[in-house]
């Protein structure tokens, strides 16, 4: 990869999982040349698989919580996105999560520092827990920002608010690949509690967007991103069975323990330091994901 044509090398963990193949389709698109790093646990080579054969882009399998060497002299950027990140992942994967979240974070700092590239890490909106305030802003506060302090590293902190679109797992225990799944299989669309709980819903570009436009500014804070329109869970599920056209109803059961209430983004920060804010709208950005989904189903059969 060295010897090919000067240009921004990137490297992506994650690289396979829905958000980390999004990425890397926007940075080759914006000229860089990309190393895409996973292990496999979550993520599929289906979401890279169209970008077999393209010079610019090369693909290792490894675990990032495990030494990261790459022969690589240059590289600009590391977009640290490799972790599982849905609640079932979380109840089924507890151990590689926490060790992705800290030995993950360390090696892949480790790898900026010692190749004197950027840092940008995908950080979650569920380190607000059930919040105090609503909406949520970033100054609710890490290694990156040390690193940054200490070892003078570029870094950008990300915190990602719920995000939907193509390539996302059908059974992740999310809420828009669960409702669209059991809407397109005529199934009964599972609300817990009473349906009053309020999610806001990013399209994947519009995140992708922010998320670029982050990683080539200047500012180190922790930044959201993520889409303000605020819905609750009865709405959306309301949505899906219109726009999918099932015949499906709503089934309503107990709420779990911690389901935060309320989930919505302060992106005011992102407005004034990026100039950024969602532009696809929900319908035009559920309609996408899903075809999606329709498509990906009709292929399983």
């Amino acid at each position: 990869m060295a010897e090919r044509k000067s240009g921004p090398v990137s490297v992506v963990t994650g690289g396979a999982g829905f958000l980390g193949s999004h990425l890397i389709d926007r940075l080759l698109f914006e000229g860089h040349r990309v190393i895409a790093i996973d292990n496999l646990i979550t993520g599929n080579t289906a979401n890279i698989g169209h970008l077999a054969g393209n010079e610019e882009f090369k693909f290792i399998k490894h675990n990032v919580s495990n030494f990261i060497f790459l022969p690589e002299d240059k590289l600009d950027y590391v977009f640290h996105f490799a972790s599982p990140a849905s609640p079932i992942d979380y109840l089924e994967l507890p151990i590689p999560t926490l060790k992705v979240g800290a030995l993950g974070t360390h090696n892949t700092l480790g790898l900026a520092k010692d190749k004197k590239a950027s840092f940008i890490l995908a950080s979650t909106s569920e380190c607000y827990g059930d919040p105090l305030e609503h909406p949520q802003k970033e100054d609710y506060w890490g290694m990156t920002m040390a690193y940054h302090r200490y070892h003078r590293i570029d870094t950008k902190i990300v915190r990602i608010f719920n995000t939907y679109g193509p390539r996302m797992r059908l059974r992740d225990g999310r809420v828009v690949p669960a409702f669209i799944g059991q809407a397109l299989s005529g199934k009964s669309l599972t609300v817990f509690g009473d349906g009053s709980l309020t999610r806001s819903f990013c399209y994947v570009s519009d995140l992708i967007e922010g998320i670029f436009k982050l990683a080539m500014s200047d500012f180190h804070e922790p930044v959201n991103l993520g889409n303000p329109r605020e819905m609750t869970i009865k709405q959306f599920a309301d949505e899906i069975i219109r726009i999918t056209g099932t015949t499906s109803t709503i089934e309503y059961r107990p709420l779990p323990v911690d389901d935060p209430k309320v989930r919505q983004p302060d992106i005011t920060r992102a407005k004034k330091v990026l100039g950024w804010e969602p532009r696809v709208s929900f319908e035009e950005g559920i309609r996408h994901t899903i075809n999606y989904f329709r498509e990906s189903l009709r292929g399983a059969l």
